[in-house]
């Protein structure tokens, strides 16, 4: 009897496993060697010098941010890949553009100018902590890869039938169109170089991916090189909850007493 057996998907999975712990090794390697090379060299000084000691906390204490940023991405994704459901509560997006962004300004440091853009009441049905870190992240990024003096916009703002969409706009540099595809992909980046020194871990668009998949949702990115790019969360209308006008619930019908 000859038995066979398409082993095509288990193949491609332990090739992402593989990649995955391969990444996460190489993304961890070099703060890990740096804070390591200090203690080292402190270690073998006889009388190490205070303040020799102090001019180089700075970059130690940014190595060990950069781990906890990553660990603290990658606790994220674990979790929305085990749990199976999100907790669906009333989401008020126009508060939470809002809080963005103050954020916004806050990271930005007055390089940029910020404007916000609500142009519907709508609420969402979904976890507010999981969209919260889905939106802070597209944020951050508009924050990251903007050249001071750029522009940065959050948007709240309705959608063909019934759909509803977060967008953040930059005046960034943009990206090439093969990279888009792949901008989700964990690890992935455009330029690693340039990624690692605005302190991205590259897990920040995965994460975006799985929450809107868990609310439905779809990302979509438009990019112009040299002229700035669009990230937009677009939400079906099974999630929003339309803003009901105080002369339509005047006129909606009333339950008999």
């Amino acid at each position: 009897m000859l038995l066979a057996r398409d082993i095509t998907e288990l193949a491609r999975v332990e090739a992402m496993r593989r990649d995955f712990v391969a990444n996460v090794s190489h993304e961890l390697r070099t703060p890990i060697t740096v804070i390591v090379g200090f203690l080292e060299a402190f270690d073998d000084m006889p009388a190490p010098d205070p303040a020799e000691f102090r001019r180089h906390i700075p970059l130690m204490r940014e190595q060990t941010d950069r781990i906890r940023r990553l660990v603290d991405d990658l606790l994220t994704l674990a979790r929305l890949e085990s749990e199976p459901d999100t907790k669906d509560e009333t989401v008020d997006v126009p508060a939470l553009a809002r809080r963005l962004a103050e954020e916004c300004e806050t990271m930005s440091g007055a390089r940029h100018q910020v404007s916000l853009h609500v142009d519907s009441s709508a609420r969402l049905i979904g976890n507010s902590q999981e969209l919260y870190s889905a939106f802070a992240n597209l944020v951050s990024n508009a924050v990251r890869y903007t050249p001071a003096g750029g522009r940065i916009g959050i948007h709240w703002r309705p959608e063909g039938p019934g759909e509803m969409v977060f967008a953040v706009t930059d005046t960034g540099e943009g990206i090439e169109p093969q990279h888009i595809p792949r901008l989700t992909e964990r690890f992935y980046r455009v330029d690693r170089g340039r990624s690692r020194a605005t302190g991205g871990t590259g897990l920040g668009l995965a994460i975006v991916k799985h929450v809107l998949q868990r609310h439905q949702a779809r990302l979509r990115v438009d990019s112009t090189l040299a002229k700035g790019s669009t990230f937009a969360a677009v939400f079906p209308a099974e999630r929003v909850i339309p803003l009901v006008t105080p002369v339509a619930a005047a006129a909606a019908p009333r339950n008999a007493t």
